[in-house]
């Protein structure tokens, strides 16, 4: 099981569009608009890292208005 958190931002005015598209998907765990340098972080999930890829490249990459992403990883002790 791969977790991941995407940092994401949108342009401006397309980030409640964004969000109500994101937060319909099987794979975000949770999402949340933020205030800074990010508008919105989502936890996301998938069955190993080639899927995590698959979720940040294909899906949140390719949304109409997303500028910018970027994935943080979890990791195991």
């Amino acid at each position: 099981m791969a977790i991941g958190f995407v940092l994401i931002n949108v342009t401006p005015g397309a980030e409640k569009k964004i969000f109500d598209t994101m937060i319909k998907w099987e794979e975000i765990q949770e999402l949340y608009p933020l205030f800074g340098d990010y508008d919105l972080i989502a936890k996301i999930q998938a069955n190993d890292y080639e899927g995590l890829s698959e979720i940040v490249v294909n899906k949140i990459r390719a949304l109409k208005g997303v500028t910018e992403t970027k994935t943080l990883t979890g990791a195991k002790f």
